[in-house]
C-alpha cells in the first residue's frame, strides 16, 4: 500500500510538472503585442469615408476599418491639441494632469510610455509633440520623457522642409513633413531593438490649419466643389451667445493665409462665404490624402516585414473639426464635429474585422487600453477604462452610458469657456462665465440646431442631466481649481 501511495504521488508530481510546463511554454509562446498609435491633428471623423463621409475617400484608413473595429461614439474630454495629447499620455483629466490650455506638460508625472518602458518595450515618440520642450529658453520643459527615441516637431511645426528635434538636437529636413514623419517612423522599426516589443506614437502635424497639402494632392483637389453641410447658414438662433461670440466663422474669420489668397471681386455675401469654404476643404482635403497614402504605405510595410500579424494599429484624431457646420472651421466647442473624434482599431486575430462599436469611449481610454493589452497593469489613478472588453466584441455591465467634457480655453478663437454632459440621447452644455446653458435631443436634432432648454416638455430630463453632471465632475474631481488662474500658454 505505501508503494502504491508513493507511485501515485509521483504519477500526480508528473503530471502537475507536465500541465505547468505547458502552461509556461505557452506563456513563453505568447509574445507582446506591438503597439502602433496614429494620431493626426483636427481630422474630423466626417472625413472619413469609413464614417460615411461625403467630402472625400481615405481607402488606407478604411482598411483599418475593414480589417478591425470602428468606434462610431468615441469622444474627447477637452477638444483642443495640448490638452488633448496629455489626456492621452496620462489617462487623466485635464483638471489633473495640468495641461487645460496649451501650456507644456509637467513630465515627473507617471505617462502611457513610462509604463510601457518598464514593461519591457521599446518606445518611440516621431512627429507633433506639441507639449513643450521647444522652449529656448526652458529646453527641458515639457520635452518627451520615456522614450527610447523620439523626433519632434517644435510647437506646431512647417509642412515643408521642417525643423525636428532629435533627442534634444535640432535638425532642419527636406521635404513634406507627412512623408518625412512616415520615413521616420518606419526607420524606428527598422533600427528597432529585435529581442522587444515596440511602442511607438506616431503622430502627423496634418490637417492642422493653415493646410498647406503636397503640390500632387493639392492638384488633385484644386478644381474640387465639397457639398456644402446643412447646418451651413446657422443664425444661432435661440442659442447661447457663446456662437455668436466666437472668431471661428467660415465667412468672418478665414483669411487670406487661409485661403492662401485674395477671393474674386464683385462676390455677394453669401458667394463670399461659400468660396472661402471652397479654398479651406480643397487644402483641408488634399492634407488628409497624403495622410492617408502615408499610412497605407506604413500598413504595407507591416505586412510585407510580417509585422502586421502581432502590431495592433490604432488610429485616431487629437479631437474633431467644424467642417463649415455651423458655419464653423476649428473645434472647442462640445458640439458633435468638434467632441467626436476617429478610433480605427486593428489587431489581427483579436478584433472581429469590420466590427464596430457604438459603445461610448473617450480618448481617456486610450492609455489603460495600450498598457492592457501589452499585458502591463493599468494604475488606479487613471480615470479611463481599458477598451479590450469592446475591442473583443464584449461590453461590461457597468460600461459608461455618460461623459464629461470640460474647454478652458478663453482667448483663441474667442470661444466661451464651459463644461457639459453627454449621454446617449442628450447633451447638456453650460457656459459658465457667460452662464448661458443649452440642451440638445440627439435623437430628434443629431445636427444640433434646437436649443431645447427653456422647452417645459424637456424640464425633468434638465433636472436628470444636472445631476449626472454633478455626479461626474465629482467623479472625475474636478473642483474648479482652473477656474480663476490658468497656466501660461507656452507651447507654440
Amino acid at each position: 500500500m505505501k508503494r502504491f501511495t508513493q507511485i501515485f504521488a509521483l504519477i500526480v508530481l508528473a503530471v502537475l510538472m507536465t500541465v505547468h510546463g505547458g502552461e509556461a511554454q505557452n506563456r513563453a509562446a505568447v509574445k507582446p503585442p506591438n503597439i502602433v498609435f496614429i494620431m493626426t491633428d483636427d481630422h474630423a471623423a466626417h472625413a472619413i469615408s469609413a464614417y460615411g463621409s461625403r467630402l472625400n475617400k481615405t481607402p488606407h484608413l478604411d482598411r483599418l476599418a475593414k480589417e478591425g473595429m470602428k468606434f462610431q461614439n468615441a469622444f474627447v474630454t477637452n477638444s483642443i491639441c495640448t490638452p488633448s495629447r496629455a489626456v492621452i499620455l496620462t489617462g487623466k483629466y485635464s483638471h489633473l494632469n495640468g495641461v487645460p490650455v496649451f501650456n507644456h506638460i509637467d513630465n515627473s508625472q507617471p505617462q502611457v510610455q513610462k509604463y510601457m518602458q518598464a514593461a519591457g518595450y521599446h518606445t518611440g515618440m516621431i512627429g507633433k509633440w506639441h507639449l513643450g520642450g521647444n522652449n529656448a529658453n526652458r529646453p527641458d520643459d515639457g520635452k518627451p520623457v520615456g522614450f527610447d527615441y523620439w523626433n519632434i516637431l517644435p510647437g506646431q511645426g512647417a509642412y515643408f522642409d521642417p525643423v525636428m528635434i532629435e533627442m534634444g538636437q535640432r535638425k532642419k529636413l527636406s521635404g513634406y513633413t507627412t512623408d518625412i514623419i512616415t520615413d521616420l517612423s518606419l526607420n524606428f522599426i527598422e533600427q528597432r531593438p529585435k529581442d522587444k516589443p515596440f511602442f511607438l506614437m506616431y503622430h502627423h502635424k496634418a490637417p492642422h490649419r493653415n493646410w498647406q497639402p503636397a503640390e500632387k494632392y493639392r492638384k488633385q483637389f484644386e478644381n474640387y466643389d465639397p457639398p456644402i453641410p446643412a447646418t451651413f447658414d446657422d443664425d444661432y438662433k435661440g442659442k447661447s451667445d457663446a456662437s455668436r461670440q466666437s472668431t471661428m466663422h467660415i465667412d468672418a474669420d478665414l483669411n487670406e493665409s487661409d485661403t492662401k489668397g485674395k477671393p474674386p471681386a464683385g462676390l455677394s455675401a453669401a458667394e463670399l462665404k461659400r468660396w472661402k469654404f471652397r479654398r479651406y476643404m480643397q487644402d483641408y482635403l488634399a492634407c488628409i490624402q497624403s495622410v492617408d497614402d502615408n499610412i497605407g504605405r506604413f500598413l504595407d510595410y507591416l505586412d510585407k516585414s510580417g509585422l502586421a500579424e502581432n502590431t495592433i494599429v490604432i488610429y485616431t484624431s487629437d479631437q474633431g473639426f467644424f467642417l463649415g457646420e455651423h458655419n464653423f472651421y476649428d473645434k472647442r466647442f462640445m458640439y458633435e464635429e468638434s467632441l467626436r473624434t476617429p478610433l480605427l482599431v486593428r489587431w489581427p486575430g483579436k478584433i472581429k474585422a469590420g466590427s464596430v462599436s457604438k459603445t461610448m469611449a473617450l480618448n481617456l481610454d486610450f492609455a489603460p487600453t495600450m498598457l492592457d493589452a501589452a499585458g502591463a497593469k493599468v494604475p488606479a489613478d487613471m480615470q479611463g477604462r481599458s477598451l479590450l472588453p469592446l475591442l473583443r466584441g464584449q461590453t461590461p455591465k457597468d460600461w459608461r452610458r455618460s461623459m464629461y467634457y470640460r474647454y478652458y480655453h478663453p482667448g483663441h478663437h474667442n470661444v466661451a469657456v464651459h463644461y457639459g454632459v453627454r449621454t446617449e440621447r442628450y447633451k447638456l452644455i453650460y457656459f459658465n462665465k457667460l452662464n448661458q446653458w443649452e440642451l440638445y435631443d440627439l435623437q430628434k436634432d443629431p445636427t444640433e440646431m434646437k436649443n431645447l432648454y427653456n422647452d417645459p416638455a424637456y424640464k425633468k430630463i434638465v433636472e436628470d442631466l444636472k445631476k449626472e453632471l454633478q455626479r461626474l465632475r465629482k467623479e472625475f474631481k474636478d473642483d474648479d481649481q482652473f477656474a480663476d488662474k490658468l497656466p501660461v500658454d507656452d507651447v507654440g
